[in-house]
């Protein structure tokens, strides 16, 4: 054994074997260690030398020796290796505070941080663990902080978890009632136009959560409360269409606009595409069928979808406006996704005709035509509505004033 040979720390490890939990002893010693530093294990036995010797090998540690310093009192010298899992202060006693009893992801949030960049070596490691050198790169390509977490990430998440509803016990569907035909026909096409495109809005963020590093795992799970509040609409939309009537006409043009999506690989401008400008537009159209609801499950059950679709929006405008202050160019990378998306429509005169006649009879409440006149106006007041509403959310997210006129005006006539 080296003269030279300090050990740093000393353990007692009395008359235990490897095979009775000494390695429990030697191993959080070890990991106060930088690679290089030096441990004294203290052993009634000197057969454990033997052990050691071959447990270092294995785990490319270095056994420096053993020997005797009193009477049947052994001391073994084990220097770490650089291959093991790097020193860093362990979580302990993050003491995160409670709020009537409650911790919130924010609040986890606020103790641990998340990093600037994420190595995609550390796999499956949450935040804040420790990972052990030699594991697989995994395939991450969202591994940066400013192109995938908003700040609000966590706050978003908390009020998504709490806002969970039910869509089999907590809409009153014992209330419908039969209506007219053409007011039951209008409303099945409504309610299957509305659940194809949620299905998007299923199908569009599920492809980016495995591509999100688990350093920003909140960013993930607010998508996974996501994708439940989509699947919940799915269900209720096609059981409100399915009560006393059926589903209706899946259009061309609204197959085509939200293949527009679902081929989108790049996580910023799907949340610009979908959750800014899609789901944005859907907030109006929910208004819509909520003022003109024919009865209190319909209005219910488009009040819960819109509340929900709030919180999508509200993470696409902290996504995109957070990703804009730190990318510049990601301004016109933007505007050119919905110029692309808009020239695989060019040649769609406008909202499926449908969609028109079916909120046109929906306002209505009727067929007979001076209802009709009146619902009709209602429709052209939605599209305008649908416009202006379009141009703040841009201008909220960054844009001008001038850019935003331009951009919702070529966004997909599916509303969508």
């Amino acid at each position: 054994m080296s003269s030279a040979s300090v050990a740093s720390i000393a353990v007692e490890g009395g008359d235990l074997s490897l095979g009775e939990g000494l390695l429990a002893i030697i191993r959080p010693a070890l990991d106060l260690m930088e690679p290089g530093g030096v441990i004294a294990v203290l052993s009634c036995s000197r057969q454990t030398e033997e052990d050691l010797s071959t447990w270092c090998r294995i785990e490319r540690h270095e056994f420096l020796g053993c020997e005797e310093i009193s009477e049947g009192k052994f001391r073994h010298l084990i220097r770490r290796g650089s291959l093991s899992v790097p020193k860093g202060e362990r979580e302990t006693a993050l003491n995160l505070p409670l709020r009537d009893g409650m911790l919130t992801a924010a609040d986890v949030l606020a103790a641990v941080p998340m990093p600037e960049r994420a190595d995609p070596a550390t796999g499956f490691a949450p935040r804040g663990a420790r990972a052990e050198p030699g594991g697989p790169s995994f395939p991450y390509t969202l591994t940066e902080r400013d192109t995938v977490a908003p700040p609000q990430i966590a706050e978003l998440y908390d009020q998504a978890v709490g806002a969970q509803w039910d869509a089999t016990r907590d809409i009153a569907w014992d209330k419908i009632r039969p209506l007219p035909a053409a007011l039951e026909t209008a409303l099945g096409q409504m309610m299957t136009f509305l659940a194809e495109n949620e299905l998007s809005a299923l199908y569009l963020p599920s492809k980016f959560i495995s591509q999100i590093h688990p350093a920003y795992a909140e960013v993930a799970m607010f998508l996974a409360t996501q994708l439940a509040d989509e699947a919940r609409h799915i269900d209720v939309f096609l059981k409100r269409a399915r009560v006393k009537g059926g589903l209706g006409i899946s259009s061309a043009t609204s197959s085509r606009s939200l293949l527009s999506l679902l081929v989108l690989t790049d996580f910023t401008e799907a949340a610009f595409l979908l959750s800014v400008l899609g789901e944005g537009t859907f907030l109006d159209l929910l208004k819509f069928i909520e003022r003109h609801a024919p009865d209190e499950p319909t209005f219910d059950l488009a009040r819960r979808a819109r509340a929900d679709e709030t919180r999508h929006v509200h993470f696409g405008l902290a996504h995109v406006r957070h990703a804009l202050a730190h990318d510049d160019s990601l301004y016109s990378r933007l505007e050119s996704s919905v110029r692309r998306r808009a020239a695989t429509l060019h040649n769609v005169g406008g909202v499926p005709s449908a969609i028109q006649d079916a909120l046109t009879i929906l306002a209505a409440r009727g067929s007979d035509p001076p209802s009709v006149r009146r619902g009709h106006e209602s429709f052209r007041e939605l599209l305008h509505t649908m416009h202006e509403n379009r141009v703040k959310r841009l201008e909220s997210a960054g844009f001008t004033r001038e850019q935003a006129e331009t951009l919702s005006r070529l966004h997909t006539p599916n509303f969508m």
